[in-house]
C-alpha cells in the first residue's frame, strides 16, 4: 500500500483526500495539522505522496519542503502543493521545485485530486523506482492518453521528468531542458493540434491582454474538439529515452513554421526551434500531428551522497582494483558514488553494480559474516564511500529513517529475486517437459 501524507488544517483539503482514498485501495491516508508531526512522519515513514497545503496558516510549508530537500535521496515520490489562488500558484511555479509534481489552487484541488490519484495509481512506476531501475529492468515502454486540460499535461510532464531524474538517467540541466521540450510540444499538440488554435488567433488573443488558458478552456468545450486526445508514448532504454506525441488534429506545416519562426523574437511560436537545440532526432510525420524525439541518458551517473555519509571520505579505485575479496572477514558498507563494479563468485562474473544499485557489501554488513563475493572496479572513474559498520549503526540510531530506507530497498531486491527465480524455474520446467516429449517421440 502506498502512503499519502497531508499537511493541512483546511477541511476542504482533508475531506477531498479522505474521500478520494476511499476509492483507491492502493493508497493509505495520514493527515497532520502541525509542522513537526508531518516532518517526523516524512522522515520515518517515507510516504510516496506529500500533500502540502499553503492555505493552512499554522503549517510551515517552507520548513516541510526544506526538510525534504535536506535529504532528497530518501524522499522519492512527489509533492502536490495546494494554494489559495492562482497568483500564489504562479509564485510557487517560479521556484521550479524539483520535488513538486503539481501545484493547484484550492478549487482545482477539490475538483481534480481524485483524477490525479487515478493517474498515480495507473502509473506507479514513475514514482516508486528511486535507484531501482537496473533491478527492475533496463527497458521500459508504455503510453499515456490525456485530454486537453493543461493540468493533466503538466502532471504527466512532471511525472516523466521526475522519474528520469530520480533514477539518475538525466542531470539537473537535462531535466530542465526535457521539461521545457515536453511542455512546448504538448502545448502545441493541445493548442494548434487538437483545438485548432491558429498562430494568428493566439497572437490576437494575447495582444488583447487575455489569458491563453481561457481560450483553451473555451475551445475544449466545443463539441467539435471535445473528444480529441493526446497520446504520449515513451521508450526508456539504458542509453537513451525516446518519446512520441500524437494529437487528433489535422496537422500543420511544420517546415514552414521552422523556417519562418526560428529566428524571430516573438511572444510565442519559437517552441519547435528551441526544442531542437535540446534533444536528439526531433522529427514530425508528414501530416504534422505526430512528433518524435530522443534524449541521451547518463551512463553510470554519479549518485547524490546521502547526508549521513558526507563525513566519510570518498575512495577512488582504478580499473581492476579489488574492493573486497570473497570469504574475507569484513562487514564495512560501501556506498557507490560513481563507476561500475564486477561481482565475482568463485571467480565467475555474477553481476555488475552501478550507482543505481547504491550499495556494495550490504549482506556481509547485515549478517556480520564473510564476504560472499569478490568485487572489482571496472574502468577508472570508480568512487566509493566506505562506512564502517559501527559508525553506520551509530548514525542510524540518530537517523532511523536511513535504516528504514535500506530495509525497504533490500526487501524490494529480495522480492524481485524471488520473482525472477520463480520465472526461471518455470522456464526450466517447460524446457524439461519439451525435452522429455521429444525423447518420447524418438523412441
Amino acid at each position: 500500500m502506498k502512503k499519502i501524507v497531508t499537511a493541512s488544517t483546511n477541511p476542504i483539503v482533508t475531506k477531498t483526500i479522505t474521500n478520494a482514498c476511499k476509492n483507491f485501495s492502493a493508497f493509505s491516508c495520514n493527515i497532520f495539522g502541525d509542522t513537526d508531526s508531518i516532518i517526523s512522519f516524512i522522515n520515518y515513514e517515507l510516504p510516496d505522496i506529500k500533500v502540502i497545503d499553503y492555505t493552512s496558516p499554522t503549517i510551515r510549508c517552507d520548513k516541510i519542503l526544506e526538510s525534504i530537500h535536506e535529504d532528497s535521496w530518501l524522499h522519492y515520490g512527489g509533492v502536490i502543493s495546494v494554494c489559495k489562488d492562482r497568483d500564489q500558484a504562479r509564485r510557487l511555479e517560479d521556484l521550479k521545485d524539483e520535488n513538486v509534481l503539481s501545484i493547484l489552487t484550492i478549487e482545482e484541488f477539490a475538483q481534480n485530486f481524485s483524477r490525479l490519484l487515478r493517474i498515480i495509481d495507473q502509473n506507479q512506476q514513475f514514482l516508486y523506482a528511486r535507484g531501482m531501475q537496473d533491478i527492475i529492468g533496463g527497458r521500459e515502454e508504455g503510453s499515456f492518453v490525456c485530454g486537453n486540460d493543461p493540468l493533466d499535461i503538466r502532471f504527466y510532464i512532471n511525472f516523466m521528468v521526475s522519474y528520469l531524474y530520480n533514477t539518475n538517467r538525466i542531470s539537473s540541466g537535462d531535466r530542465k531542458n526535457l521539461q521545457m521540450t515536453l511542455s512546448e510540444l504538448l502545448t502545441n499538440a493541445v493548442e494548434h493540434g487538437n483545438l485548432n488554435i491558429s498562430y494568428q488567433e493566439k497572437t490576437e488573443w494575447l495582444m488583447n491582454g487575455n489569458n491563453i488558458m481561457d481560450l483553451i478552456k473555451q475551445r475544449a468545450e466545443d463539441p467539435k474538439y471535445k473528444g480529441r486526445k493526446i497520446r504520449i508514448n515513451y521508450s526508456i532504454h539504458d542509453r537513451a529515452s525516446a518519446f512520441r506525441i500524437t494529437d487528433n488534429g489535422d496537422g500543420f506545416d511544420w517546415r514552414k513554421m521552422l523556417e519562418s519562426r526560428a529566428s524571430e523574437d516573438e511572444t510565442h511560436g519559437r517552441g519547435i526551434s528551441l526544442t531542437r537545440s535540446f534533444v536528439k532526432k526531433l522529427a514530425y510525420n508528414e501530416k504534422g500531428n505526430q512528433v518524435t524525439f530522443q534524449i541521451a541518458n547518463q551512463i553510470n551517473s554519479v549518485n547524490a551522497v546521502p547526508g549521513i555519509m558526507k563525513p566519510f571520505d570518498v575512495l577512488e579505485y582504478k580499473d581492476k582494483q579489488i574492493v573486497c575479496r570473497q570469504d574475507e572477514m569484513s562487514n564495512d558498507l560501501f556506498f557507490i558514488v560513481a563507476g561500475k563494479y564486477g561481482v565475482y563468485v568463485n571467480l565467475k562474473l555474477n553481476t555488475v553494480l552501478t550507482p543505481s544499485d547504491m550499495f556494495i557489501g550490504e549482506m556481509a554488513f547485515l549478517l556480520n559474516d564473510r564476504r560472499t563475493a569478490t568485487v572489482m572496479a571496472i574502468g577508472n572513474n570508480c568512487k566509493l564511500i566506505k562506512v564502517p559498520k559501527t559508525a553506520f549503526l551509530s548514525l542510524i540510531r540518530k537517523n532511523p529513517h536511513y535504516g528504514i530506507f535500506l530495509s525497504k530497498m533490500l526487501a524490494q531486491r529480495l522480492a524481485l529475486q524471488s520473482q525472477n527465480a520463480y520465472v526461471i524455474q518455470q522456464k526450466f520446467d517447460e524446457l524439461q517437459g519439451m525435452l522429455q516429449t521429444a525423447a518420447e517421440r524418438t523412441r
